[in-house]
């Protein structure tokens, strides 16, 4: 009864891809928005490995994907981050709502 199964996990991942949707679809902050769509991609990195863990025992899919998405989530960030420190510049405003001649 105090086992951890595969359902612990999918809830999990789908707790933090909810958050992560609401967070970017309700934040006027960019800041917030990016650590948003980073949940958004924690949330199925942990579906990932959930599923390779418990149904692929031959591959290494899952883990292969998840290593994949932490990769291109740093670079997400990154890239967007200098973005927003050039629009930053221009406008000396966090609001999404100033920022909408991108």
């Amino acid at each position: 009864m105090n086992e951890i199964t595969l359902y612990h996990y999918l809830f999990l991942g789908l707790a933090l891809f909810v958050i992560g949707i609401a967070g970017s679809i309700l934040s006027k902050h960019v800041i917030k928005v990016l650590i948003s769509i980073e949940f958004i991609l924690t949330g199925v990195n942990i579906n990932f490995v959930t599923f390779a863990s418990y149904c692929d025992n031959i591959n290494f899919n899952g883990y292969v994907m998840a290593l994949f998405y932490v990769a291109i989530g740093a670079v997400e960030l990154a890239v967007a981050l200098y973005i927003f420190y050039l629009m930053y510049e221009k406008k000396q405003s966090e609001n999404i709502d100033k920022y909408g001649d991108l």
